[in-house]
């Protein structure tokens, strides 16, 4: 599977530093977005926490914590990416635990990883994930949050959500617990496709559908993400703001003839 990145993240116009952090490993196909949470520096050293114990897992790096339980019904690089997080969790955690001044430090997480038209989804928190697909943008996650439990249960309506002074209210992030539940899920994806990983920053700021146009005008994955962080500054910035943008890409015909020559 051939892609092309970018990535783009600002502190806003509000925060004075930016907590959130992101990873790109395009040769493995690897891509997460975390948003950092708990004053003063505390955030940004959860958020960072996450991406390095995700990485060494991932990478067999000998001192990576013990593999947690396998998911059944899932794919084995699912229920890898599923262990990467839940340690990530734990190293968050037993982080705060050492230091008072870090203590109840968490952070959201979103996090692809692809092979094979596959895209194997985990998310923690309220930070999302989106395909875009023949012109449509749909959500590939559901946030942990009060809000999105009210809507669900018919309490508020969707855009009574967007106004609600209880939208920073999760129900789930990394490091606040020993444990946590990660949500998993399975997407398919074709060439032409877009994935879209996102901190709140950005949904809170722009509309799902100026995010969809965004796509399927701008093409270019590095324009998309400069121009949707610009906008959200532009209506507010009121948080830190990150934004990955994946492309699957044809595959050319020569690129086809050489990868044959070489199985």
């Amino acid at each position: 599977m051939h892609l092309r990145v970018g990535a783009s993240t600002d502190k806003g116009r509000v925060r004075s530093i930016n907590e959130d952090a992101y990873l790109c490993v395009l040769e493995q196909g690897l891509f997460v977005v975390c948003d950092g949470m708990g004053g003063e520096a505390a955030g940004e050293v959860a958020s960072q926490l996450a991406i390095e114990t995700i990485l060494g897992i991932l990478n067999g790096k000998p001192d990576a914590p013990a593999e947690a339980g396998s998911r059944r019904g899932f794919l084995s690089r699912t229920a890898q990416l599923a262990r990467a997080v839940e340690n990530s969790n734990t190293a968050i955690f037993a982080e705060a635990q050492k230091d008072s001044g870090r203590a109840g430090m968490g952070t959201t997480l979103v996090s692809v990883w692809l092979e094979e038209n596959i895209a194997s989804v985990a998310h923690v928190g309220d930070s999302r994930a989106y395909l875009w697909h023949n012109g449509n943008l749909e959500a590939l996650t559901r946030d942990h949050s009060l809000v999105e439990e009210q809507v669900r249960a018919g309490l508020l309506s969707r855009a009574e959500s967007l106004q609600s002074q209880q939208q920073n209210v999760l129900l789930r992030v990394l490091g606040r617990e020993p444990k946590v539940e990660v949500e998993l899920s399975e997407v398919p994806v074709k060439p032409g496709d877009y994935l879209v990983l996102c901190s709140d920053g950005l949904t809170r700021m722009v509309a799902e559908g100026s995010l969809g146009r965004a796509v399927e005008q701008l093409r270019d994955p590095q324009r998309i993400c400069d121009y949707l962080v610009a906008e959200a500054n532009d209506n507010g910035g009121v948080d830190n703001i990150t934004v990955v943008v994946v492309e699957v890409l044809r595959e050319s015909f020569w690129r086809r003839w050489w990868r044959r020559l070489r199985e």
